[in-house]
């Protein structure tokens, strides 16, 4: 091919990039962006595999018709409740690609002869095999495969800096003398180890964040894969996916008030004094009906609707959307209130009401909705624990205290829609469910949302 016409198509994949990554920061645009940067990659796939003669049309053909198979199975298949470990998953592939690419590069006499490419090749093999065993620590966390709590291994602080620091002078050993691969698979084995020591100690209530970093670790990994084989379409891509997860980290942990320091070194999940849940309910408790909910809703004007990852796991997003269209149709105003950490993943409650096809502009992001909650009637609270915590603005002592959360407790009647009192992935109870003026709907969220929907049909 004519280097003219590779690199006016790496410059169109670059492009269909960043168009992709500006559609993905709205959710009216999203799928847009999403089928921006897709078939931005299948340019910059197809238009590599030819320059190099990799593969001949035929192969290409038929990995496209496979691949794109696959692709779509998984994407029809997969509930919008697994996506988060869906994300951690493909996460995991893009790390390991990496690991493997720079593995058979050095393994190769005629490749990565120069300088730059033999530290790519160690930057990659660390970086990748970190993701490629952190993503699968991630997943198996997320899929219930293992628990889902922290898993406090001791030592875990000190014996991560000691992987750390010997994976870096394995790292620089490569560069001095390429041709000893023991020490290739050294670097390997001592990377993998460190992934898993890095998420291992980290819980569901974190998994946000280990998400956006882990994404952003598999763009720096595929940037440094593009130095090694002198791809530039690679080394923009990863660098575009590397910068944009890291700040996406850094909105994920202004949104938990974690420092990034300490999620880079897998110290996430603080400590603090146990606090007796029976103290803070006792006597407290008002339960409800959804015949009664559905008195309160008749007469409400402004109606509030938050989301959590309890919604996802009863799948009620439809029936929450019939429910809101019915207060719609008798004229109340329906919001929803979106927090930035709310679920399994960066913008999962977006996702799951996305499939739902909830009206975009009804999806209103923490910081515009708080100031709106002092002239909601009703704040519906479906599986959402932590991020309405009022512990995170009153309790200095709370290991959650300064995370920004949404102002329910300031609705004039809060409905909680919960199984029990259990608490969130903090392991903290939640002053919220003793308000004066919160009624807790026990339940499944689905059928008690379902049961109100129908008690409110009636009352017309």
């Amino acid at each position: 091919m004519s280097m003219s016409i590779i690199y006016l198509s790496y410059l169109l994949a670059a492009s269909l990039f960043i168009l992709g990554i500006k559609g993905l920061t709205k959710p009216r645009t999203a799928v847009r962006g999403n089928q921006l940067s897709a078939l931005g990659m299948l340019v910059a796939v197809v238009v590599t595999l030819l320059d190099k003669n990799i593969l001949s049309y035929e192969w290409i053909i038929a990995g496209l018709l496979l691949g794109g198979a696959i692709g779509a199975i998984m994407a029809t298949k997969i509930q919008v409740t697994a996506m988060p470990q869906m994300v951690a998953l493909l996460n995991g592939f893009g790390g390991g690609a990496s690991l493997f690419i720079a593995i058979a590069s050095l393994l190769d006499p005629e490749s990565a002869t120069h300088s730059v490419a033999q530290v790519a090749i160690g930057v990659a093999v660390l970086i990748g095999a970190v993701t490629l065993s952190g993503s699968l620590i991630a997943f198996a966390k997320l899929q219930e495969l293992i628990p889902g709590n922290p898993i406090r291994v001791p030592g875990n602080k000190f014996f991560n800096a000691l992987l750390f620091a010997a994976a870096l002078g394995l790292a620089i050993a490569i560069v001095i003398t390429p041709d000893n691969t023991n020490l290739l698979y050294a670097l390997a084995c001592v990377s993998l180890l460190l992934g898993v020591l890095l998420v291992v100690p980290i819980g569901g209530a974190d998994m946000p964040v280990v998400i956006a970093l882990l994404n952003s670790y598999s763009g720096i990994a595929a940037a440094t894969t593009g130095f090694i084989t002198g791809n530039t379409v690679l080394i923009v891509a990863g660098a575009l996916v590397g910068a944009s997860g890291i700040i996406l980290t850094k909105i994920m942990c202004k949104a938990m008030n974690r420092s990034l320091f300490n999620v880079l070194f897998g110290v996430m999940a603080a400590g603090g004094e146990a606090i007796d849940a029976d103290e803070v309910y006792a006597g407290k408790i008002k339960s409800t009906s959804p015949e009664e909910v559905a008195m309160m809703l008749e007469t409400a004007a402004k109606v509030v609707i938050v989301p959590g990852y309890g919604l996802a796991m009863a799948q009620a997003q439809h029936a929450v959307r019939e429910l809101a269209n019915l207060l719609q149709s008798r004229g109340t105003e329906v919001l929803y209130a979106i927090h930035p950490v709310a679920g399994r993943m960066p913008g999962h409650m977006n996702v799951l009401l996305a499939e739902a096809e909830v009206p975009y502009e009804q999806l209103i992001e923490m910081d515009e909705i708080n100031p709106q909650f002092e002239q909601t009637d009703v704040a519906i609270v479906i599986g959402a624990n932590d991020v309405t915590n009022p512990m995170a603005r009153e309790d200095k002592g709370s290991p959650i205290y300064g995370m920004p959360i949404l102002n329910v407790d300031k609705a004039r009647t809060v409905i909680v829609v919960k199984r029990s009192l259990s608490p969130g992935f903090a392991g903290l109870p939640n002053p919220l469910f003793a308000k004066d003026n919160t009624l807790m709907l026990f339940g499944d969220g689905k059928k008690e949302i379902v049961e109100l929907t129908q008690s409110l049909k009636e009352a017309d």
